[in-house]
């Protein structure tokens, strides 16, 4: 008979550690990832552009697939293709971020689509970051106080956006719990509503 494997329970992370809060921005989830030309063979159609020395292979993502410009998401993949030099700046592995802008949900009042890094920690400053990548805007880094989370909230709420100013009808923020790497959203219409019956609210004039 064979043995039961046997499951250890998790280590419990503590509540009471230092957290990140950034904008949410309603657009499409989008990634970029980086790797070796030597790691595999090429999938047709998968990989998006190859580095000028033949080293490295560029393949763009939504949420759950791997798109590509004949089979896109926005347009995103067509923009990482016409962006590649740039984005191989970003070095090897995965890089997500938000899709977001004009033709995407709220459109932020942009004429323009950005993409937009999650990691704030990495990418905050202008200089180390590809010229055409933004980061998400952090609100606020420090301990977890919910006082600080519903102060965020209000700031949005109050003055608009921080990633498009003078656009008056941000979607909510991301909490990153840094001790755990988790990650939670707040947003500030129907917050306590799935997702699925949450209405589009309509932007207010600026």
């Amino acid at each position: 008979m064979s043995e039961l494997l046997f499951r250890p329970f998790g280590k419990i992370g503590r509540w009471s550690r230092d957290i990140v809060i950034t904008e949410k921005l309603d657009g499409t989830n989008a990634s970029v990832y980086i790797s070796p030309a030597s790691q595999g063979p090429v999938v047709p159609g998968n990989v998006v552009a190859v580095s000028a020395d033949g080293l490295w292979w560029l393949r763009a993502g939504a949420r759950t697939r791997w798109i590509t410009p004949d089979d896109d998401n926005f347009g995103f993949a067509g923009w990482a293709e016409s962006n590649a030099e740039e984005l191989f700046k970003l070095g090897e592995g995965h890089h997500f971020g938000e899709w977001w802008g004009n033709g995407i949900q709220r459109k932020y009042g942009l004429a323009e689509k950005r993409f937009s890094l999650f990691n704030t920690h990495r990418w905050t400053a202008p200089e180390a970051r590809p010229a055409c990548c933004h980061v998400v805007p952090t609100l606020y880094t420090g301990p977890n106080e919910e006082y600080e989370i519903h102060r965020a909230l209000d700031a949005l709420s109050m003055e608009g956006s921080v990633a498009a100013p003078g656009f008056y009808d941000p979607e909510g923020i991301v909490i990153f719990h840094t001790a755990t790497g988790a990650l939670f959203k707040k947003t500030l219409v129907k917050d306590e509503a799935p997702k699925s019956r949450v209405a589009q609210p309509l932007a207010r004039a600026a």
